[in-house]
């Protein structure tokens, strides 16, 4: 298992709280990104899109009500997608794990072995 991970995580998110405590109970060194707190660049965000392979689109929790507010939808082009996370970091879905092996979207937690 790597000791190397950084997780983008929410307090606040029962989800995420659940991989930070499986991580720890794993004896993993987590350095843990608060994106709340420090919203990521649209520069930042377009590099974690590409680790985890997936269309920024697919980072976006739809059901916020910021979502719907803003327009957006499946078809929006990948900057607007970007630029709203950036702007609205709550729009990013959580928790994300990065590890040298590769990047997934822990939900749900069994995603993350794959990576460790």
């Amino acid at each position: 298992m790597t000791s190397k991970v950084t997780v983008y995580h929410n307090p606040r998110c029962s989800k995420s709280r659940e991989v930070m405590k499986y991580l720890e109970a794993q004896g993993v060194q987590v350095h843990v990104v608060e994106y709340l707190k420090a919203p990521l660049t649209e520069d930042e965000l377009a590099a974690l899109v590409r680790r985890l392979g997936i269309a920024p689109h697919d980072l976006v929790r739809t059901k916020e009500p910021i979502y719907r507010q803003l327009g957006l939808d499946a078809d929006a082009p990948d900057d607007v997608i970007l630029r709203a996370m950036s702007e609205h970091p709550i729009l990013m879905e959580r928790p994300v794990v990065v590890t040298s092996k590769g990047a997934v979207i822990g939900r749900p937690l069994d995603r993350i072995h794959a990576i460790l």
